[in-house]
């Protein structure tokens, strides 16, 4: 069974609102994800979501190394980030195999807005992690790398890699099925990535309708 994986940590700017959307997108657009699973330390109550108890203090990102604690799925697993909307047909997403988006800045490097793997093939990364967390939350723990910004993507890059682990790119696997929001343009899809500081509730026009349509 296809499980959809998002994290909502507190003190941010997301709220159920977002998960509520998010799913109502998957639910429509990519119904071979069977489960939806929200880690969260918020007393979440969205109808067709599991809620699932972060069990670290990790803040901002790094929550969403919980996601591949070895108990959540079984079978084709997708992380998605909150800010994602769903526009068309996306059940392309759910395909077994690794894969995560290519970064938009970095060319080579992942992005953990969308990753994917079977049941517990990525255990060893939040084992890893949670062995010794301030270790990789501290900037420069992988090594020289072009992200300007010290994330769990850096990590989640650097583990891979040196696991000889290297995730296909879902842009080249899929092509057409992502799109980059761009306010100049109002038609998008059939997968909406928000990059920088653009996200679905200042975006405009299709995108914003897709978004909050109940």
């Amino acid at each position: 069974m296809a499980t959809l994986i998002t994290v909502l940590r507190s003190g941010g700017r997301y709220d159920a609102t977002w998960v509520e959307r998010l799913a109502r997108g998957v639910r429509r657009h990519a119904p071979a994800f069977r489960r939806i699973r929200c880690l969260t330390d918020l007393p979440l109550a969205v109808a067709g979501v599991e809620r699932v108890s972060l069990r670290h203090d990790w803040p901002a990102w790094w929550a969403k190394m919980e996601a591949f604690r070895p108990d959540l799925s079984d079978g084709p697993t997708l992380l998605c980030d909150l800010d994602t909307v769903l526009t068309g047909p996306a059940d392309a997403l759910a395909e077994p195999g690794l894969a995560a988006m290519e970064d938009y800045f970095h060319k080579g490097r992942l992005s953990s807005a969308l990753l994917r793997w079977c049941g517990d093939a990525l255990s060893p990364l939040y084992t890893t992690f949670a062995a010794d967390p301030e270790r990789w939350m501290c900037p420069g723990s992988c090594g020289p790398v072009p992200n300007a910004v010290h994330g769990d993507q850096v990590v989640i890059d650097h583990l891979l890699r040196r696991g000889g682990r290297q995730p296909d790119f879902i842009q080249r696997l899929h092509p057409g099925l992502l799109d980059f929001y761009d306010p100049r343009r109002d038609v998008h899809g059939p997968v909406v990535i928000f990059i920088g500081a653009a996200k679905p509730d200042t975006a405009t026009g299709a995108v914003r309708a897709a978004w909050t349509r109940s």
